[in-house]
């Protein structure tokens, strides 16, 4: 029952776009939101070993631009999957892998209950979003438990990588107003 996911490629190596496509009939409508099988060949070895919830109130609100690093660089860092299961939202994934053909380079696109679409974000990419819609929530699937000791990020607002949010920007943390610039952190 129900469709496949899709899955593109989008202008980063790495980062991808998946679709679900919804039965739908007089009942209402049943999706297909994760599928081992399907996603398998992307995790690799990596398996689900996190779901987080994330609730927004306010239109203009922004997370991120969030990231593990890893102190010892043999350790593998997470992959997530990033669905939006209410509202709408601005997704961006912006490529940190120094070794990437597109480093400091995003993509930003429109993740919401209706289009159902989630993105694949690989290790080394910072990940965030601005809410468009009041009351707009994410599903967050995570191959590596949270550690503190590995938290990192970049400004939203860095001219080094001059993502344009869509709206202004009305709430955001003092962690993420804390993060140091490109030019300050050594990226």
């Amino acid at each position: 029952m129900g469709q496949p996911l899709t899955i593109s490629e989008t202008a980063l190596p790495g980062v991808m776009l998946i679709a679900s496509q919804p039965h739908i009939d007089e009942r209402g409508a049943f999706s297909r939101w994760f599928c081992l099988s399907t996603l398998q060949s992307l995790l690799g070895e990596q398996s689900i070993r996190q779901i987080n919830h994330s609730l927004n109130l306010h239109a203009g609100t922004v997370r991120g631009m969030h990231y593990q690093k890893a102190p010892e660089p043999e350790a593998v860092t997470e992959t997530k999957l990033v669905r939006c299961i209410a509202g709408r939202v601005y997704d961006v994934v912006l490529d940190l892998r120094s070794d990437s053909p597109t480093y400091g380079q995003h993509i930003a696109v429109e993740l919401s209950a209706a289009n159902q679409h989630m993105l694949l974000i690989p290790p080394g990419c910072a990940h965030g979003f601005q809410a468009l819609e009041d009351n707009s929530q994410l599903l967050y699937l995570h191959t590596q438990d949270y550690r503190a000791d590995w938290d990192a990020g970049v400004r939203v607002d860095d001219p080094a990588f001059a993502i344009q949010w869509p709206l202004p920007i009305r709430f955001l943390s003092e962690r993420d107003k804390a993060f140091e610039s490109k030019r300050d952190s050594g990226l």
